[in-house]
């Protein structure tokens, strides 16, 4: 490897080697970074330690915006949000940074002349386990907006030590192994051993009388857990300001019994830090055993603690009282997850900081606003009672109380009786009693929103309808966002250039811009230049599949990819059905005239979910079948791409023809990969669900592939009676297709296999894949004529991208920032 060998003396020295964003600054650091930081003697440094090396003179030029962030704050009278999400979904964040920074060019050449090469590096850096899927990466598009629109946000979360886990497959199935992301350590994070807060858990209460005769309530906790903070600088786009993401490690009280060491109890000398370390250890245990609920419980907990412990301890740096602490901090739950903070701020201001029942309750309602993320009855959670009671006896008795005001309140202003009681209570009693989190979420906050229009009326009008019908004012819609800054600059290099070249970058900022794209709609020579850089995306994508599993992808043939978290409802095997339908006509008429294509998966199924991990055998099943068949001549082709992440996102997005959004209406609450695959000009087939439908009402009907029954649909035929067998014996290519997985021809003879997946489908169908089918094939022929127009395609490709500006996360920022956290934003386009 090249060296840098030429001697620096003092005169040399550029003015501010940490901060500069000249070559000669910037150079400097990252040499002073390996020989100081890092002590590695240039025989001995390795790619990690170029990789830290640079990341670290990122670092350095991120902590000046970031201390003038945190400075104004307390400076001034501003509002900022805390945003408690389990998952933050972050990324790779170099590359990111170093655009951000406006440096990307400039370090690239100083670590050129110092014999490295910032792609290798770039490629060198770990997946930060901090989330699986869209409810993470939302997060994480949200925390970049915020600091590149100057709101001042601290997001925050749990610092996994490992992650969810890393996918292989194994004869097809997927095999969970452990994700130790932070091996080789995390340049970005900074470390605050000295904040530090105590969580409680298990234990009793005990009442007494305070000093001003009110009765007063003390947890007497059973084990308490210390919750140290890990500060993220999350930088904004070409700005001077930066966010953080505050994420918390779970460490014992006390670590070690030298007692129990001292007597030969070596395991339970450590047994304490053992247990707490578990809070923090992985994203989403498995909580089919109470052992897992128990855990995730706890998960929740914990970092909904320490974070308003921390919020108000830093509320009081700046003001003398806590009621106007909604004043100071509007706090978004993200999802059901962090609920528990209801109950919480309301036993810290209560039993804590002594204010009354009443004062307490105001400032949590104005404090919290609950974004729900789902429309399934299993995501909203709930806790069986006797765990929540065990692990926060206190807390359930801040729920009775809150529960029998709430509903007090219900009959006492006459709408009990437009209501049910029993479906708004926060305590579940039928089959067993439960504590109802989004109920509680419902009730502690003063906002509500959905994350798409549909979404929204499903949730006013089915899955909180009595909670809308009691207090209707609370619900808001604000459709999902993502942000350019990633999802098309880093990830797209050659369409932001191309992009760039006709019409500047000010879209970057304010992607309503792309608008002017419109203009080039009808330029050949423009869209030459599209539909070149699609091939060219493609082609370097071909070449790492080809790398990474030996696969040769014909790169003129149609890439149509889906790339998603693996569940029954996302309809994965819709997918596998069609190309089985290809499969099969070939294989019945090899003269057939069928387009090339190229399928693409990509996606996890969690650990306890056997059908969807059964998917995923059936994906790989039929890859391996028909990749390998003569007949096909190479005109179908399947890849499964394993541990799919936001690194290997930055890939897939830019390369797609076809988007796959294909979920049965009405399930998928919004979604985001829909937008990224938009973004990079992919034409979407779908389903009227989630943000499917705002996505086709911007970039016009005749610029979506749309197909199968509508949400309304859904609900009336399975009201009148759905047989899903009515469909398989209607349906002669379904039958057949159906018949070939039942064969065993994917499962080398073994007719056992899929029946799981083949009887779900046959006498259940709760995703109703056989009403869609037809219409599903009809669809995708429509596919195949528009592909064989190539001006056509390109024409709505560029359309696509063109009338995105709707699906940026600055936009809905915005909108909260409007509407929900009352936060004026000055000077923004």
């Amino acid at each position: 490897m090249k060296k840098d060998t030429k001697t620096i003396i003092a005169s040399d020295l550029p003015a501010n080697v940490r901060t500069g964003l000249d070559l000669k600054s910037i150079k400097q650091d990252v040499m002073e970074n390996l020989e100081y930081v890092l002590a590695k003697p240039a025989a001995m440094r390795t790619l990690s330690d170029h990789y830290l090396a640079v990341a670290y003179s990122a670092r350095n030029r991120m902590i000046k915006h970031w201390s003038h962030t945190v400075e104004k704050f307390f400076t001034t009278k501003s509002k900022a949000i805390g945003y408690f999400s389990a998952e933050f979904l972050i990324g790779p964040q170099l590359k990111r940074n170093l655009i951000s920074l406006g440096i990307y060019d400039t370090m690239s050449q100083a670590v050129g002349e110092l014999g490295m090469n910032l792609n290798d590096i770039i490629e060198h850096e770990p997946e930060p386990g901090l989330g699986n899927g869209g409810l993470g990466r939302l997060a994480a598009c949200y925390m970049e907006s915020f600091a590149t629109l100057g709101i001042p946000a601290i997001g925050f979360g749990i610092r996994y030590e490992h992650g969810m886990f890393h996918q292989k497959f194994r004869d097809g199935w997927q095999i969970e192994l452990t994700d130790n992301w932070l091996s080789l350590g995390n340049p970005w994070e900074l470390p605050r051993p000295e904040r530090v807060y105590n969580v409680f858990f298990g234990g009793h209460t005990e009442r007494h009388t305070g000093a001003d005769g009110s009765e007063r309530v003390k947890w007497i906790p059973g084990r308490i857990i210390r919750g140290v903070a890990y500060d993220t600088p999350i930088i904004g786009y070409n700005v001077g300001t930066a966010g953080m993401l505050r994420l918390w490690k779970a460490e014992a009280h006390e670590s070690f019994d030298f007692q129990d060491f001292n007597t030969g109890d070596y395991y339970g000398a450590v047994e304490m830090k053992i247990t707490a370390e578990n809070i923090t250890k992985v994203l989403y245990p498995n909580d089919e055993q109470l052992q897992g609920k128990q855990l995730r419980l706890e998960q929740q907990f914990f970092f909904v603690s320490c974070s308003l412990q921390n919020l108000i301890e830093m509320h009081l740096l700046k003001e003398k009282t806590l009621d106007n602490f909604n004043e100071t901090f509007a706090v978004q739950l993200n999802d059901t997850h962090p609920a528990i903070a209801v109950a919480e701020l309301m036993r810290l201001l209560v039993d804590v900081h002594n204010l009354d029942w009443d004062r307490a309750w105001r400032i949590t309602q104005n404090t919290l606003s609950y974004t729900n993320h789902t429309l399934l009855p299993e995501a909203l959670e709930k806790w069986p009672l006797p765990l929540f009671a065990g692990l926060l006896p206190r807390h359930l008795e801040i729920i009775y109380e809150i529960n029998q005001r709430f509903l007090d309140h219900v009959v006492s202003i006459g709408l009990h009786q437009n209501v049910s009681l029993s479906n708004v209570s926060l305590i579940e009693e039928t089959g067993g009693k439960y504590v109802r989190m989004a109920n509680l979420a419902c009730v502690g906050s003063h906002a509500i929103n959905g994350v798409a229009e549909l979404h929204t009326e499903l949730l006013k009008n089915h899955t909180l309808r009595d909670f809308y019908t009691l207090m209707p004012e609370k619900f808001s819609n604000k459709t999902n966002g993502v942000t350019p800054r990633r999802w098309i600059v880093l990830c797209n290099p050659r369409l932001t250039g191309l992009i760039n070249e006709k019409i500047g970058d000010g879209w970057i900022r304010d992607l309503d811009r792309l608008r002017e794209l419109e203009n080039f709609a009808d330029n050949q020579e423009f869209l030459a230049k599209w539909w070149l850089v699609k091939q060219n995306n493609k082609r370097e994508q071909a070449e790492y599949v080809l790398k990474k599993t030996g696969v040769v992808l014909n790169t003129d043939s149609l890439f149509d990819v889906q790339v998603k978290r693996i569940h029954e409802y996302k309809r994965q095997h819709l997918m596998v059905l069609h190309i089985i339908t290809l499969y099969n006509r070939i294989k019945k008429n090899p003269n057939i005239d069928i387009p090339p294509r190229t399928f693409i998966f990509g996606g996890k199924a969690a650990p306890g979910y056997y059908m969807a991990k059964l998917i995923i055998k059936l994906i790989n099943s039929v890859a391996e079948v028909v990749n390998s068949d003569p007949d096909i001549g190479g005109r179908l082709k399947i890849v499964f791409i394993r541990n799919f992440n936001v690194k290997i996102g930055h890939r897939v997005y830019p390369q797609a023809d076809l988007s796959e959004q294909i979920s049965t209406a009405g399930k998928e609450a919004s979604g985001t990969g829909n937008m990224k695959f938009s973004m990079n000009g992919a034409l979407t087939i779908g389903t009227l669900d989630g943000a499917n439908i705002e996505i086709r009402e911007e970039v016009g009907a005749d610029n979506f592939f749309h197909f199968g029954l509508n949400a309304q649909e859904v609900q009336e035929l399975k009201a009148s009676g759905y047989y899903p067998m009515d469909y398989y014996q209607n349906n002669q290519e379904l039958r057949e297709v159906i018949g070939l997985i039942s064969s065993g021809i994917f499962s080398n003879g073994d007719t056992g296999l899929f029946k799981p997946l083949v009887d779900s489908l046959l006498y259940d169908d709760r995703y109703m894949l056989m009403a869609d089918y037809q219409s599903y094939l009809d669809c995708q022929e429509k596919v195949n004529r528009t592909w064989k127009n190539q001006v056509l395609w390109t024409r709505m490709s560029l359309l696509n991208v063109a009338r995105m500006g709707k699906f940026s996360s600055d936009r809905a920022i915005r909108e909260y920032c409007r509407d929900i956290w009352k936060i004026p934003l000055e000077n923004q386009p």
